[in-house]
């Protein structure tokens, strides 16, 4: 009795099963003694109460996503959304994001049936002491097949999937990649407009003590013309407009080259430098935590989530590491039409048919498959410690500019504190001058106070909207997970420790 076709189909692939089965152990036993060691950390584990209470806190304290807009100056805003729209940088972590996707897919292919069409037709001689008979032997002709291939891997073991799910893994970190460096290029952007207001502060500030010192040139010329001084104030009062000049050019200097950074960072060419004004920026700003934090910040700052996406990605590299353990099983089919002459080709008698099942498994491969899940696990681990330590830096991140705003408050109050006593010397002392009761000598050296002092609270003021910059920058810069879809397991989460069976 003839057993029907799907019958032995069956019957092959039920015994192919408990062979399997019979060859688990085998693989689970080459596994003993593999696992990964690296866990991962909560982030309320580190503690900061002490160190954030001194900071108000309010739930508003989350950057928005265009927060450079905070700064109040429109010329400002144009720059960050022109470097966003043509920064070369951004079009590279673009590309990136698109190739990661790329390799999922490629990834994903794994998990569906495979097909591919092969025709061939070819003039040859056959052999006349090979294989083929008489009168084929010693004779030209054409050997022609076309033949349909179809292929299917049974992922019993999850391997393919565990690729495919590793390699999307991969992906979404390039994206998120992608969104830090947004976060880096609108920083770069900010931190050198900054540089670029205090530059113009100081030359304001340089124009308004050359002026000064113009005044008291020509009060010196009188009072020399009247013989209360001598001519030595005379020179120094003069030899001081030349030094005022050198520190303005050096300042000329500073603003043109931030101005082409600016360009730069735009992706634009010098010429568009040229046109950036004078930076308008509002006054005071003020810092405040959210009430969220630690916990919030592993889905905020996108260097956090990247790297929680990697760890996610490695464990999916264990899972399939493993599965090359464990027998493969495929099945295969073609049907296709073969013959020795074209002109019966596409005869019935022709065809040509074939199915079956195909099953591999490592026997002895001298401890590589051992190895490489050995691998895969120290990569998990490093990636979860890395994953750790990015953590706790993005913490320490924010404390840090917190601390530093904290006390450059209470520097800013003693800095305007010394320049109004240090005002009011200078005041006195070109006072005393003007009626000729003071020397030359003491107005200078009141006038370098005056300047060394306005100079310091220039630079405390750019350094405060620099700490608040960076704070934003710490806080992740407006950045926000997207949801998981419902069907995402592990999207959301980072996985468990990964142990081998």
């Amino acid at each position: 009795m003839t057993i029907p076709l799907k019958a032995r189909t069956v019957r092959v692939l039920r015994r192919l099963g408990l062979l399997s089965a019979a060859l688990l152990v085998t693989g689970c036993a080459s596994m003993k003694g593999l696992q990964t060691q690296a866990t991962i950390d909560d982030a309320n584990r580190l503690a900061a109460t002490a160190s954030l209470g001194a900071t108000p806190v309010s739930p508003a304290a989350w950057p928005k996503r265009a927060w450079w807009q905070g700064f109040g100056d429109p010329q400002l805003d144009a720059l960050v959304e022109a470097a966003l729209a043509g920064q070369p940088t951004l079009r590279i972590a673009a590309a990136r994001v698109r190739q990661a996707d790329a390799q999922a897919g490629g990834a994903e292919a794994a998990l569906s049936p495979q097909a591919s069409l092969n025709a061939r037709s070819t003039r040859q001689r056959f052999s006349e002491n090979g294989l083929a008979p008489r009168p084929l032997a010693g004779s030209w002709r054409w050997s022609s097949d076309v033949q349909l291939g179809l292929s299917y891997e049974l992922d019993f073991w999850g391997k393919n999937r565990a690729t495919f799910d590793a390699a999307l893994d991969r992906a979404r970190a390039a994206e998120v990649d992608y969104h830090a460096a947004e976060l880096m290029l609108t920083t770069s952007v900010v931190r050198t407009y900054l540089k670029l207001d205090a530059a113009h502060a100081q030359r304001a500030l340089t124009e308004q003590t050359y002026r000064q010192r113009q005044n008291t040139l020509d009060l010196t010329r009188q009072r020399v013309a009247a013989q209360l001084d001598s001519r030595l104030d005379m020179k120094q009062a003069e030899a001081a407009l030349p030094a005022t000049r050198e520190r303005l050019a050096a300042i000329n200097e500073v603003i043109a080259l931030t101005q082409n950074q600016l360009a730069a960072l735009a992706g634009k060419g010098p010429d568009a430098g040229a046109d950036i004004r004078r930076p308008q920026l509002r006054g005071s700003y003020a810092a405040a935590v959210p009430a969220s934090l630690p916990a919030e910040l592993i889905g905020r700052r996108p260097d956090v989530v990247a790297q929680r996406w990697r760890v996610e990605a490695t464990s999916h590299d264990i899972k399939a590491a493993r599965a090359q353990f464990y027998p493969n099983i495929s099945l295969t089919a073609f049907a296709g039409l073969q013959s020795l002459s074209l002109s019966d080709l596409l005869t019935a008698g022709s065809r040509t048919f074939g199915i079956g099942p195909a099953l591999s498994l490592p026997i002895f491969d001298g401890g590589r498959l051992r190895a490489n899940l050995g691998v895969r696990q120290a990569e998990y681990d490093a990636a979860a410690e890395q994953y750790n330590a990015t953590l706790v830096t993005a913490l320490h991140d924010v404390v840090n500019q917190l601390v530093s705003l904290r006390w450059l408050a209470e520097r800013a109050g003693e800095q305007r504190q010394a320049l109004q006593l240090t005002q009011e010397a200078y005041d006195m002392a070109v006072s005393r001058y003007r009626s000729g009761v003071g020397n030359y000598l003491q107005v200078l050296s009141a006038e370098g106070q005056v300047l060394q002092q306005k100079q310091l609270l220039i630079d405390l003021e750019t350094q405060e909207r620099t700490l608040h910059l960076e704070l934003i920058r710490a806080l992740g810069g407006g950045y926000e997970t997207a949801a998981a879809p419902a069907n995402d397991t592990g999207a959301a989460r980072i996985s468990a420790t990964r142990n081998a069976s």
